[in-house]
């Protein structure tokens, strides 16, 4: 029985956004390719991996079969990057917002300091114009921060762009009333979005709850109390997109990284690591 890498990919990024269209997006393949390689896993298997029907889920055999996959996977990545990559030192100042340091870069981040220890990575979390402003003092040496912007800086990358949804229960939507928004505070770029389309199109607000963290954030809108606002492939599996006709149009979010810098080993390999796993 062989496992090739690709397949194990696919189904990890299914299990991990209950979705086969979100699966693709993350991996940069078709959806009906995604479909295809898991009913190939599963018959290699011999086992069912997904619950069918209209809740999606893994079956006991899958959720099993996760963390074998996770594994090899995560050994194939360490592999390829330990002896593909040259032995680096020196320390590396490293800003992102939080909310993809919970839902990106967690692991990545672990798999980095794990194969090149001899790297220090001083990372902090921040809101994404604090982070800028930090940024252009020389406080950090790479950022990822949700901008529009990079040719700004000679260093600068856009890494993606996706459309910004509104989330979370239709019934508090009320034109009677004002939009209840769960929010971060400001400055925050997605805060700034979301006020700024109400008040286009005219309609009234009024902030319910406001926390830095996205883990609050997703607790205040699987309790129902109001409505956020986050990008399409950041919304977690137990929460739902509100219908496009309810609330007005978001901009796009636009996600760089910036480094003042293209002379340093260090910074650069954090770069690339980065923005491989970011691209897969």
């Amino acid at each position: 029985m062989i496992f090739d890498t690709i397949t194990l990919q696919c189904f990890i990024a299914v299990a991990e956004t209950g979705s086969f269209t979100r699966a693709a997006e993350r991996v940069g393949r078709t959806q009906s390719a995604i479909s295809q390689q898991m009913t190939k896993l599963a018959a290699l298997l011999g086992k069912p991996l997904f619950v069918k029907g209209r809740q999606f889920g893994l079956t006991p055999e899958g959720e099993i079969f996760l963390g074998y996959a996770r594994q090899i996977f995560a050994l194939h990545r360490e592999a390829l990057d330990r002896f593909t990559t040259p032995e680096l030192e020196g320390e590396v100042r490293f800003g992102l917002p939080e909310n993809f340091a919970s839902v990106y870069l967690s692991e990545v981040l672990a798999d980095f300091s794990r194969i090149h220890p001899r790297i220090l990575l001083n990372i902090e979390c921040d809101l994404t114009l604090n982070l800028f402003d930090r940024f252009k003092k020389k406080k950090f040496d790479l950022v990822l921060v949700k901008m529009n912007r990079p040719e700004d800086f000679p260093n600068g990358l856009d890494v993606w762009s996706e459309p910004l949804k509104w989330v979370g229960d239709p019934i508090l939507i009320n034109r009677k009333k004002p939009v209840p928004l769960v929010l971060s505070p400001a400055p925050c770029v997605y805060r700034a979005s979301a006020i700024k389309a109400l008040e286009k199109a005219g309609r009234p607000w009024r902030l319910v709850f406001s926390s830095p963290s996205y883990a609050g954030t997703v607790a205040a809108v699987k309790a129902g109390m109001g409505i956020s606002v986050m990008p399409h492939t950041m919304i977690p599996p137990e929460l739902q997109a509100v219908d496009a006709s309810l609330l007005p149009k978001l901009a796009d979010t636009h996600v760089s990284l910036l480094k003042h810098r293209a002379d340093n080993p260090a910074i650069n390999t954090l770069e690339e690591f980065v923005l491989k796993r970011l691209k897969h």
